[in-house]
């Protein structure tokens, strides 16, 4: 499905971004496998991920180049892109994977924990996609694929700045569906469900966290890399602006804020009023303080 294209892939050393990489080098394209090597929380650099990837894609017949490049940084970003240009003369695809995690209760987060996922989620998110939409709208043709997370979407506890990055990175791919499509670039959201680093850290203590986990190991990096390989395809070609879902064998289209009720008032409103007849009025359309655990509360399937 993707033969003649270029595909950058960031975060790529591992888990759902190796899996991407490698699925789509198997659907025929040529991969720029991105990847600084760092621990989950963004520490330490190596070239080996990068590198085992490139040799599993290799062996399977396949094409890689490997970038380096921290996505968090406008200058290293263009040389991520640049990476594909020198190593392909094109580019065709962006994956927005590369993520890390500083995981802490709200009022404990530091600046630090707040501004590094940040910079690498929502920013590197934007420099990459900003580097590649040259290319992009001088060729008329182009396909972004974000990773977003059900923490953004739906909520989860000592993760605001995961949970405002990934919501941030939905705003983001809309707005670039919305200003690119003139030049037939299409961009869309993936919330991946898998075991890989990135979930490792969740506890196993009590016997209803070990069942909960239990089921998490099933749903594989693997899993996501279909859904990915298909919006980056010319068969999606009518798909932009959305959000999916892809968990196990499962595969959800999810709601975009949209009005759900109104309450009007010709006089306008006062704040007593708003207690007295808005806020029972719309009681009833309130959204509870669910985490995503409780909004996907069925077994994987």
């Amino acid at each position: 499905m993707l033969e003649g294209k270029v595909a950058v892939v960031t975060g790529a050393g591992g888990g759902i971004g190796r899996e991407i990489a490698v699925a789509m080098a198997m659907s025929g394209a040529r991969v720029v496998i991105n990847d600084i090597g760092a621990s989950l929380t963004g520490e330490g650099l190596s070239a080996s991920p990068a590198e085992q990837t490139r040799q599993i894609i290799e062996q399977r017949g396949g094409t890689a180049a490997i970038s380096t490049d921290s996505v968090a940084d406008w200058a290293s970003a263009q040389r991520i892109i640049q990476t594909a240009m020198d190593a392909f003369g094109r580019v065709d695809i962006v994956v927005n994977n590369a993520g890390i995690l500083r995981d802490v209760i709200f009022h404990k987060m530091t600046p630090e924990d707040w501004l590094s996922v940040i910079n690498v989620h929502l920013n590197g998110s934007f420099f990459v996609s900003r580097a590649a939409a040259e290319h992009f709208r001088a060729q008329s043709s182009g396909a972004y694929v974000h990773m977003t997370s059900t923490s953004g979407l739906v909520g989860n506890f000592g993760q605001a700045n995961y949970s405002a990055a990934k919501l941030g990175i939905v705003a983001l791919s809309k707005s670039i569906a919305l200003d690119m499509a003139r030049y037939n670039v299409r961009s869309n959201c993936i919330a991946p469900f898998a075991w890989s680093r990135m979930t490792s850290s969740i506890p196993a203590e009590t016997e209803a966290q070990q069942a909960r986990v239990a089921k998490l190991q099933q749903m594989t990096p693997d899993k996501n890399a279909p859904l990915a390989v298909y919006l980056a395809s010319d068969a999606a070609s009518d798909v932009s602006g959305q959000v999916f879902a892809s968990r196990y064998n499962e595969i959800f289209l999810m709601s975009q804020s949209r009005p759900l009720r109104s309450v009007h008032r010709s006089e306008g409103w006062t704040p007593e009023t708003i207690a007295e007849h808005a806020a029972p009025a719309l009681a009833g359309s309130m959204l509870k303080l669910d985490r995503s655990q409780d909004v996907f509360g069925w077994d994987p399937v």
